[in-house]
C-alpha cells in the first residue's frame, strides 16, 4: 500500500511527495508485528538502493506466505534529487543528509526531513542504505557510529555485507538520518556500496539476501534465509588513507577488495600531455583495498584508496 508521508506545493501546480510503500502479512495485522524500514535516495545521484527496493519487493511477492510482520520501502527520501540526478536538494542546494532531524515549522526541506524522523520513528531496525560518489567504488560495508555500536553491531552481523566500519564519534555529524533516529532509540544502520549513479546488481542481491535473515531475526520472515558472510570488523585506527599528491589521469593496477602489501603497485596517475607518469602510487601498509578510486581523473589531495591493515 502506498501511502505519502510529506506533501509540499511546488510552483506550476506540481507537488512534492515523500511516498512509502507498506507491505503487511497476506492476513492483515493482529498487532504487535516489528516493522522493517528501508530508506534509499537521501541523494539523488545515489540508486544503488533503487534496485535493492524493487529486488526484496519481488522476493516478498514471491513467498508472501512467509512475511510475518511488516516492512516500509521508502525508495526516494529526496525525489527532486534523483530526478535530475543531483546530489543535494534542487534549488536549496542543501545536502539532506545535514537536515535532520529536522523542524516540524521550518523550511520545506526542514519540514520534510522532521515527517521523515516521525515516520521512521519505532522501527525495529532501519536500513539507510547509500552508495559512493562517482569517483569511488565501496565493497558493501555497514558504518556504524562507536557510541551504538553496542546495540547496531549485531544487527550489522546479519546483513552478508564484506565488511563493518566503525567510526569514532568525532567523525559522524549528528545532523544525519542515522545519528537522528538512533538518538530517539530507533536503531538504524548506515550501508554503503557501489558507485555513484549507477546500479551494481551483485553488491544489491548481496544486501537483499542479508536484508531478509535480519528480516527473520526481527521475527518479520518465517522463510528460507541464507548464512550471511561473517564480515571484517575493524575501527578508524586500521584504515589507511591514499591521496594523490599530482593532477592528472589515474589508472589502476589492483583490484578492488584485492590484499596487498606494503610497496605494492596500486597504479599510477598518468599526464596525457607529456606521456609520463606522473606519479607512482604504492601501498603504504599491508592489507585489503576496500575503496577504489572509480573515475579517472584525478587532482592534488584527490581520494585514491582506502586500505583495511
Amino acid at each position: 500500500m502506498v501511502q505519502t508521508i510529506a506533501s509540499v506545493g511546488l510552483p506550476i501546480d506540481e507537488t512534492l511527495k515523500i511516498q512509502k510503500n507498506r507491505i503487511i502479512p497476506k492476513n492483515g495485522l493482529k498487532g504487535g508485528e516489528n516493522r522493517l524500514s528501508i530508506v534509499t535516495g537521501t541523494h539523488g545521484d545515489e540508486l544503488e538502493g533503487q534496485y535493492v527496493c524493487y529486488e526484496l519487493q519481488r522476493r516478498i511477492r514471491e513467498s508472501y506466505d512467509c512475511l510475518t510482520g511488516i516492512v516500509d520501502i521508502y525508495p526516494a527520501l529526496n525525489p527532486l534529487g534523483v530526478d535530475s540526478i543531483t546530489r543535494g536538494i534542487p534549488g536549496f542546494d542543501l545536502d539532506m543528509n545535514r537536515l535532520f532531524p529536522g523542524l516540524e515549522n521550518g523550511s520545506m526541506p526542514e519540514y520534510i526531513a522532521s515527517r521523515i524522523i516521525r515516520d521512521l520513528s519505532g522501527s525495529a531496525a532501519v536500513i539507510d542504505i547509500h552508495a559512493s560518489n562517482i569517483f569511488l567504488e565501496e565493497i558493501p560495508q555497514v558504518r556504524i557510529n562507536e557510541l551504538s555500536q553496542k546495540e547496531l553491531l549485531p544487527l550489522a552481523r546479519l546483513l552478508n555485507v564484506d565488511y563493518i566500519w566503525i567510526h569514532s564519534s568525532a567523525t559522524v555529524l549528528e545532523s544525519t538520518l542515522a545519528y537522528s533516529l538512533n538518538v530517539i532509540g530507533t536503531p538504524t544502520l548506515v550501508v554503503e556500496m557501489g558507485v555513484g549513479m549507477r546500479i551494481t546488481k551483485k553488491y544489491g542481491d548481496q544486501l537483499t539476501d542479508g536484508i531478509f535473515v535480519l528480516m527473520k531475526e526481527l521475527g518479520i520472515w518465517n522463510g528460507e534465509v541464507i548464512e550471511p558472510k561473517k564480515p571484517i570488523i575493524s575501527d578508524d585506527g586500521e584504515v589507511s588513507f591514499i591521496n594523490a599528491g599530482k593532477s592528472g589521469v589515474f589508472v589502476p593496477n589492483v583490484g578492488h577488495w584485492k590484499d596487498v602489501k606494503k610497496g605494492d603497485h596500486i597504479g599510477d596517475i598518468l599526464n596525457p600531455l607529456t606521456g609520463e607518469i606522473s606519479e607512482e602510487i604504492n601501498a603504504e601498509t599491508d592489507g585489503i583495498v576496500f575503496t577504489l578510486r572509480e573515475y579517472p581523473i584525478v587532482s592534488e589531495g584527490s581520494l585514491i584508496a582506502r586500505i583495511l591493515s
